[in-house]
């Protein structure tokens, strides 16, 4: 097959492009700039534009296939020669289902926790030696590609993004896949620029549920009142089998989760990472691994990639970054290095910086996210207001939100990093949340604070 990506630039379109390469197909794109690592890995296969642009005369009826990214926009050019041609036009989620539609589909759905759950599922099978299909939003430790596909694998583990397909079609990711087992982790609202309402976001998943193939299941965690109410609600003819947090210890920085064989000392750590396992336990039941395997994997499995990632450790101070950006992320988040470090001082920092947390209009959502923390600092960039035409953000608004009168409120990187580089970090656990960087922030220069 001939498959030409329009925008192949993008973090989950260069691994579809990347996983197609590598399953034999003849494979071109095009973006109007390309930042790494997606352009040293394209360049490694041999599959980086040769210029950077849109070039209409790339689009020819010798395509069987196009890929439509969401950084294109409805005007582009190559999409519009390719709509003049009738060539078939995918999104993204349209073509890993058209991959997969004779595969067991397994879907991880949900506001948080999608990630994680996905990555756990994907070591555990790895860790046995069996082998599957996937797409996953970051980088594992023993996998080269985030996106594998190949003809004769019978399971496609798929994490299921709410947010829309393409540029030309508006829906949720998460419901063209059709699962045949599914997972919910929880429902949060997010993606405001999208879902405007609450209402409207959460319907989403009802669909999301109506979407699994008739004698399909669904696992659902059964502490978020809003997905108890929502999967059982649901009138599709399915199985319906909820989870919850299994019981565990934190005894001297380290989590043990209990299980019939003892105590079981694991890596992760955390109510909503312990939460997001039982989950994955359930899925890897499904897929044929037994409960024992499952332990033994799962004791070896250190995080994805920038979820609750350790960045330095020393005697008696630690730090973690994490992506954490919506409110029932940043408040799981704080709590759950609070927990696990009990005797010392936590330093939460939070940047404010997707399109929802920048709103006035949201912000709220945020009351109470940063109590578990002893310093609490939040950092926004007014510049990234302005481009992102949102109305100003102040001191005020963000203070009250929050509802901690002893907010430490920062707008100016500069000012961040000093606040940062002075602190002593003995006896403290440093953590930075953010989708960001703090407008330029040196992670490896962090890493020398922790002695």
């Amino acid at each position: 097959m001939n498959v030409h990506f329009i925008a192949i630039g993008g973090a989950a379109m260069h691994n579809l492009a990347l996983a197609l390469h590598n399953k034999g197909y003849q494979v071109t794109g095009s973006d109007d700039t390309i930042f790494e690592p997606s352009k040293s890995r394209l360049e490694a296969k041999g599959l980086l534009p040769e210029a950077f642009g849109w070039f209409p005369e790339k689009i020819s009826e010798n395509l069987d296939a196009i890929v439509l990214g969401m950084h294109a926009k409805e005007d582009n050019p190559e999409l519009l020669k390719a709509q003049e041609l009738g060539l078939k036009i995918y999104s993204y989620p349209e073509f890993l289902y058209e991959q997969s539609k004779h595969k067991t589909r397994v879907v991880i759905g949900g506001s948080h926790g999608k990630t994680t759950i996905t990555s756990m599922i994907l070591h555990v099978m790895h860790y046995h030696d069996r082998d599957v299909d996937y797409m996953v939003g970051a980088q594992l430790e023993g996998f080269d590609v985030m996106v594998k596909l190949t003809e004769e694998n019978d399971f496609i583990v798929l994490e299921g993004d709410e947010y829309l397909s393409s540029p030309i079609d508006r829906r949720p990711k998460f419901h063209l896949y059709k699962p045949n087992i599914a997972l919910l982790s929880g429902i949060a609202w997010d993606h405001i620029n999208v879902f405007p309402t609450y209402e409207n976001y959460v319907e989403q998943f009802s669909i999301f549920i109506d979407s699994i193939v008739n004698g399909g299941s669904i696992n659902y965690n059964v502490e978020d009142a809003e997905v108890k109410r929502v999967v059982e609600a649901s009138e599709n003819t399915i199985r319906k089998i909820p989870y919850q947090t299994p019981d565990y210890t934190v005894e001297n920085g380290e989590t043990l989760l209990e299980t019939p064989e003892g105590p079981l000392p694991i890596e992760v750590f955390g109510k909503h990472n312990l939460n997001n396992l039982a989950g994955a336990k359930w899925i890897c039941q499904h897929m044929g691994i037994d409960e024992d395997d499952f332990y033994e994997a799962i004791a070896t499995f250190k995080g994805a990639s920038k979820r609750l990632e350790k960045i330095a450790e020393g005697s008696n101070s630690v730090a973690y970054k994490d992506f954490a950006h919506s409110p029932s992320k940043v408040e799981a988040t704080a709590n759950a290095v609070k927990e696990q470090y009990q005797n010392r001082k936590l330093v939460a920092c939070l940047e404010l910086h997707t399109y929802s947390s920048l709103n006035a209009e949201f912000l709220k959502e945020y009351k109470g996210a940063l109590n578990a923390a002893d310093v609490a600092v939040v950092f926004y960039s007014p510049h990234a207001v302005e481009i992102k035409k949102l109305d100003a953000v102040s001191h005020e608004q963000i203070a009250n939100a929050f509802q901690r009168d002893d907010l430490v409120i920062y707008t100016n990187p500069d000012d961040f990093k000093d606040f940062l580089f002075s602190q002593n970090f003995d006896n403290k656990a440093l953590l930075l949340m953010s989708s960001g960087n703090y407008g330029g922030l040196d992670f490896e220069a962090v890493k020398g604070l922790i002695g």
